[in-house]
This record gives structure tokens, C-alpha cells and sequence, in this order.
């Protein structure tokens, strides 16, 4: 009878499942949700092979403007030699090939026409040598989007954990750690962004981690981790002698537990708004490093590079490049602060 008694109470819902419920009642959260998820397959199918395999292929001529259908060039050529002869002149004792020149002339006409033109579709048209824009945005966000997520996720674990640390030990771990932040935050934040990046791209660690994207992931978590620490330190020096946490200590949970159980659910939307911005500013610092041949290698394509290129292009008038890549980069950042919104109010307990 009492194991049927136990059976029949309510159960209170989790923390993740009352936010997920929170957010499915958020249409704005959910149609954010679904361009984000977009985005992602579209820069896993991208880097497996599935799309924009072929960017760096000359599929048009130079700065094609976009089109739906067009002729283009396919780099074949047919030599065909123009001439004429008079109608009653007869070249028979003079060349022996003579009468046999009309039908190669019409046979060469013909395999120009099937060969060279040929009709194509460019959306976005062409970029200077004749690349196709929309696969190069498409390559381009697989990069610009795994380099903001993945170095602000990298950024935010390492701001957490180290604020959770000093917020909630403190003694000589937080005075280790302000040490420490203060030394980062002493330093203009561009500055530090160079100073990391010509250490990693010289010298034996060069060597080690290569010209490739995983270099400006790591050059961006280094100097980007701070503003994430001073808040969520804030937020534990602040939720640490709450009852709920004294009331986890009595049952005998961890300081782990308290500090990443209990604790980091409650200020996880400053963690959410934090990571949003963060993805938002390291998209926009790999634009800077890319510019400045600090970012990702010359044979590698970025909506950073991508928004380089345009510049010297948008003074001879050819924006659809400028226009493709700032309109990808604005629907996934658009859509990602969007969602982190509706997280944010999903998680705030002062919401609930």
C-alpha cells in the first residue's frame, strides 16, 4: 500500500526540464533554435564534403554579377580559323585540302557552341576570380561559426571554472586568481589578442599547432576569458552562503556538487549571456586577425577574409560578396543571441 502511495506522488521537475518546457512555450526561442541548428548542419555537411566541396573552383568569369541562369566560359577554346574564298575560285592546284576546309570550319563551330558555353547559376555571382560566392559563404561559415562557437564554449568553461574557484573558495585561491585577472585585464584586450597570436605563430609552438583554425580558437579563449570570470565569481561570492547551498552541505554534497550542481544552475543565464556575446566578438576578432594575416591561413576561406576581400571590391561596385557574407554572418548571430535570450529566460530563476 505505501509503495502505491510513493508511486502516485508528483514528481518536481529538474532544472533542464523545466527550461526546455520554458522555452517550447517561446516561439521567438524556438524559431532561433531552428536557424542556429541550421547553421550547425549546414557547417557539419560543409565540413565533410557534402557542400561547397568545389569553392575554390572557377566556375564563372570575373566578378560575375548574381544571376539565376548565365553563360559562362568553361576555360575550353577551339582554334577555328577565319577566312574566306571567292565562290569561283577553285584552290584544288594550289592546295590539295581546300574543299575539304568548309566542312572543317562548320565541324569547328559547331564543338565551340556545344563546348564553351553552357549555362550555369550564380545567386550570389562571382568574386574576383570567378569563384562562386554562394559556396564560398557557405565554406566560409563552416569556419567564422566553428571558430566563435568553439572558442567561446572554450572561453566560458575557462571563466566559469575559475570564477566558481575564487568566488567560492576565495582566501588565497581568489587573491591567486585576481592576480591573475588583473594581469590579463592590465593589457589592452587587442594587444593581448596580437601578443598570444605571434607567440603561437612563431616559435616552437608553431610548429606544433600549425597555421590552422585550432590557433585562433586557442588565441581568442586565452584572452577572452575574463569578463566571464569577474561575473560568475560575482554571482558565487554571492550564492554561496544561500540557504540551498548551506541545506546541500548538511546532506553531504561535495564542494564539486555545490559549486557546479547547485550553484551553476542558478546563475547559468549569466554563463548563456556571456557565451552569446562571446560567439558574436570572436566572429568579429577573426575578421580583425584574418585581415591582418593573423587568422586563418591564405588557403582557407572565412566570412572574415571574406569581408577583407570586399572592401577593395566594393569601391569598383561589385557588393554582392560584402552583401553575402554580411547577411549569413547577420541571420546566425542574430538567431544565436535570439536564443540565447529565451535561454537565458528559460534558466532565471527569478523567472520561474
Amino acid at each position: 500500500m505505501s509503495a502505491t502511495l510513493v508511486q502516485e506522488l508528483p514528481h518536481s521537475p529538474g532544472v533542464w526540464a523545466a527550461a526546455w518546457k520554458r522555452l517550447k512555450n517561446d516561439r521567438v526561442g524556438m524559431v532561433a533554435l531552428g536557424i542556429t541548428l541550421l547553421f550547425i548542419l549546414m557547417v557539419v555537411l560543409a565540413q565533410v564534403g557534402v557542400i561547397a566541396k568545389d569553392w575554390q573552383k572557377e566556375v564563372g568569369t570575373a566578378f560575375a554579377p548574381p544571376h539565376v541562369v548565365g553563360k559562362i566560359v568553361d576555360g575550353s577554346t577551339t582554334a577555328v580559323v577565319e577566312g574566306t574564298a571567292g565562290a569561283n575560285v577553285d584552290l584544288s592546284d594550289v592546295d590539295p585540302l581546300a574543299p575539304r576546309y568548309k566542312e572543317w570550319f562548320e565541324a569547328a563551330a559547331k564543338v565551340k557552341t556545344a563546348t564553351v558555353v553552357k549555362a550555369d547559376t550564380l545567386i550570389f555571382g562571382g568574386d574576383q576570380l570567378g569563384r562562386d560566392v554562394l559556396s564560398k559563404v557557405v565554406k566560409g561559415a563552416q569556419v567564422s561559426i566553428t571558430v566563435g562557437l568553439i572558442a567561446a564554449v572554450l572561453a566560458t568553461v575557462i571563466g566559469t571554472v575559475l570564477g566558481a574557484i575564487g568566488g567560492y573558495f576565495g582566501g588565497k585561491a581568489g587573491d591567486f586568481l585576481e592576480w591573475v585577472y588583473n594581469v590579463f585585464t592590465s593589457i589592452p584586450y587587442i594587444l593581448l589578442m596580437f601578443s598570444v597570436a605571434a607567440v603561437l605563430k612563431s616559435g616552437p609552438l608553431a610548429n606544433v599547432l600549425g597555421s590552422g583554425v585550432w590557433t585562433v580558437i586557442i588565441i581568442l579563449s586565452v584572452v577572452g576569458w575574463t569578463g566571464i570570470y569577474r561575473l560568475v565569481r560575482a554571482e558565487y561570492i554571492k550564492h554561496r552562503s544561500r540557504e540551498y547551498v548551506r541545506a546541500a552541505e548538511a546532506i553531504g554534497a561535495s564542494h564539486a556538487a555545490r559549486m557546479f550542481v547547485h550553484i551553476l544552475p542558478n546563475i547559468s543565464h549569466v554563463v548563456l549571456v556571456q557565451l552569446s556575446l562571446h560567439v558574436v566578438s570572436f566572429i568579429k576578432a577573426e575578421v580583425i586577425l584574418s585581415f591582418l594575416g593573423l587568422g586563418v591561413p591564405i588557403d582557407m576561406v572565412s566570412w572574415g577574409t571574406m569581408l577583407s576581400e570586399a572592401q577593395n571590391e566594393l569601391v569598383q561596385g561589385k557588393w554582392w560578396q560584402l552583401a553575402a557574407a554580411t547577411a549569413f554572418m547577420a541571420t546566425f548571430v542574430t538567431a544565436f543571441a535570439l536564443l540565447t535570450d529565451a535561454l537565458r529566460d528559460a534558466l532565471d530563476p527569478k523567472l520561474r
